[in-house]
């Protein structure tokens, strides 16, 4: 077995659960758990580009959270907007891009403008991409694929795993390595499912609010440790 203990995996994906618990547990609304685990991104980003993590996704709103009371899904898209407006200046300084994954078009008018205008802004940073996925489901994603290569008239023979791959709302970005889901809940909950085939999942009971730095790096030394097969015996086989 080949010594994992120093890699860093390329791209990591978070499902930052826990805000409401938090919330609860300490008096404070729904909301104001949301906006907690919005201004705790912040640490998580510095933490990624201190170790050279160069793709980090953040599972922000689900397609199935249209479903929650409007007074909470208005407050949800008031939180990203206004996270874009605050932040944008440091993570352009930080080098962030911003990529958008899930049904933007479908959001809306001046959601979208924002999140659109941001992704413009950041377009040419290159430390770290920071994919936003909100509107976004997996299963979602793979009927958005077959959608498209049947209006495009792709025989059935052509497709493949690398051709359904460029059809993604994640096309172009590498699989992510580590998936790390916070708040002690053992889900996948409908993220990045054809993507994740071959991740390492990593979960914690900790509150997404309270996931700092430290917790990330634990996340990320457990994953170090790990022996990633896809498939094989041991990632250390060679064909013969």
């Amino acid at each position: 077995m080949t010594d994992q203990t120093c890699k860093t995996p390329c791209h990591i994906a978070i499902i930052m659960d826990g805000n409401g618990r938090w919330a609860e547990a300490r008096g404070l609304t729904r909301l104001e758990g949301h906006r907690a685990g919005t201004e705790n991104l912040r640490q998580i980003i510095k933490g990624c580009r201190e170790k050279g993590v160069k793709h980090l996704t953040i599972y922000a709103f689900s397609t199935e959270n249209w479903r929650r009371p409007k007074s909470e899904v208005d407050g949800l898209l008031t939180i990203l907007e206004t996270y874009l407006d605050q932040e944008l200046d440091e993570l352009c300084r930080e080098g962030v891009k911003i990529h958008h994954i899930g049904r933007l078009d479908a959001m809306p008018e001046p959601t979208r403008i924002k999140v659109e205008h941001s992704m413009e802004i950041t377009c040419n940073n290159d430390v770290l991409t920071l994919h936003l996925a909100w509107n976004y489901g997996g299963r979602d994603e793979i009927v958005y694929v077959i959608q498209r290569m049947i209006k495009e008239k792709i025989p059935a023979e052509q497709v493949t795993e690398e051709l359904v791959d460029q059809y993604l709302f994640t096309a172009g970005t590498p699989d992510p390595d580590l998936i790390i889901r916070t708040s002690g809940e053992m889900r996948v909950s409908n993220f990045l499912i054809w993507q994740s085939a071959y991740s390492e999942w990593y979960f914690t009971p900790t509150l997404w609010p309270d996931f700092d730095k430290t917790e990330l790096f634990k996340a990320i030394e457990v994953y170090g440790q790990r022996d990633r097969r896809f498939g094989k015996i041991s990632s250390s086989d060679h064909e013969t």
